[in-house]
């Protein structure tokens, strides 16, 4: 008894046989067919550098040979489908994935398939046109799950290398190098240096690196801010830009940290001066603990009492002219009224009665020490920062 062949088959040939040697003899033709094809219906490829549209005919041509090669496998093992597909961006991976983005590789793809499936009547075999048509569009799902695989690999590559150069960049402005420095690295990372720029710094979530910045450059889109960030044992420090209210945009971002403190150095005008507002960041870090109830985020000038007595020497220096300096400046015995107001635990009365005044004069002194210091005495926080201003200026005043 005999057993029939399969249609489009003999014993000891493979599938569309027939078919596979008219595709072969058309291969060069078909890849220069899908290339003119692209030209004349996708505006953004003609415009593509000569370099670049040989890149996408090389891939063209081996995306042909690789099909000719997965008809003759019968398409059926996936490890091959897969090494077969794949190579068809082993002609300029990197080069394809810099230059093309993902949504330009799908529309090349289905071009090529138009092309191809419109070829079907001359490159199929008498009665085998079906089996063409099928075999294609199942190639042509190959050959996208190809490229998802392509820019998957060079998103990941790009990924791992900004959060390395970001690191880096964080890494200079803590340490205070050069604007140069500092300019050469932003400008890899795309930084716009869009104004002011302040420093936020806060506990790590944990866990990946790169999930930890994309967690927070998501944040950022929402919040349409310019940032750069970098994960520095458990602390995680962006930098941000163009953020008017860099306390606003801080809370803003606050799910990207983890538990624990947040705090914002100064706004500055550009990157080249981010230290500044770093070292103020990471100095309230620090000192923050010893104010359980500040508001997250919080200003790292609203922690300068806390700074100080952690042995900060910018939070000293600011509070003994900014504070003391500005207060001894002004005369008027606002000193001498603010030191009776302390020693009075802050009744007017018993202020009044020790200066030998009137209590609206020492209101209006008071009033006046608010407005040359930016700090009130009635505010408990602001009296804090006030008295430690005192005790610095007199223990350091000639510094």
């Amino acid at each position: 008894m005999t057993t029939a062949t399969p249609t489009g088959s003999t014993a000891g040939r493979p599938p569309l046989a027939a078919t596979l040697r008219r595709i072969e003899q058309r291969a060069g033709k078909l890849a220069s067919s899908a290339v003119a094809r692209m030209d004349e219906t996708l505006p953004w490829f003609r415009a593509l550098p000569a370099d670049q549209r040989s890149w996408v005919m090389l891939v063209a041509q081996a995306g042909v040979r690789s099909l000719v090669e997965w008809l003759r496998s019968g398409g059926t093992i996936a490890a091959t489908t897969q090494e077969i597909s794949d190579d068809v961006f082993a002609a300029a991976p990197r080069a394809l994935a810099r230059s093309i983005t993902l949504t330009q590789t799908v529309a090349l793809i289905k071009v090529t398939i138009d092309v191809a499936e419109a070829q079907v009547p001359v490159l199929a075999a008498d009665g085998e046109e079906d089996a063409l048509r099928t075999a294609i569009l199942k190639f042509s799902r190959e050959i996208a799950f190809s490229a998802a695989r392509v820019y998957a690999r060079a998103a990941e590559s790009r990924g791992a290398w900004d959060a390395r150069l970001q690191a880096l960049l964080v890494d200079a402005l803590l340490r205070g190098d050069s604007s140069d420095v500092l300019a050469s690295r932003a400008a890899a990372l795309g930084w716009a240096d869009a104004p002011p720029v302040a420093v936020v710094v806060g506990r790590s979530p944990g866990g990946d690196i790169t999930a930890v910045l994309h967690s927070v450059y998501r944040a950022a889109r929402r919040a349409r801010v310019e940032v750069i960030g970098g994960v520095h044992g458990d602390r995680l420090v962006v930098v941000v830009g163009g953020a008017s209210d860099p306390c606003a945009t801080a809370g803003q971002l606050a799910t990207s940290f983890g538990e624990g403190p947040i705090v914002v150095g100064p706004a500055v005008p550009s990157l080249d001066q981010a230290t500044e507002s770093a070292r103020a960041a990471l100095a309230g870090f620090r000192a923050a603990p010893a104010w359980p109830g500040a508001p997250i985020p919080v200003a790292a000038d609203d922690l300068l009492p806390e700074r100080a007595l952690a042995g900060d020497s910018e939070a000293r220096r600011v509070l003994r002219h900014d504070a003391y300096g500005a207060v001894a400046r002004a005369g008027g015995g606002l000193l001498e009224t603010l030191d009776a107001f302390f020693a009075a635990g802050g009744v007017l009365e018993s202020a009044a009665r020790e200066l030998f005044v009137h209590p609206n004069t020492v209101r209006y002194r008071l009033k006046r020490v608010a407005e040359v210091t930016g700090l009130s005495p009635l505010d408990g926080r602001d009296a804090f920062a006030l008295r430690m201003a005192l005790a610095i200026g007199r223990l350091e005043p000639g510094t």
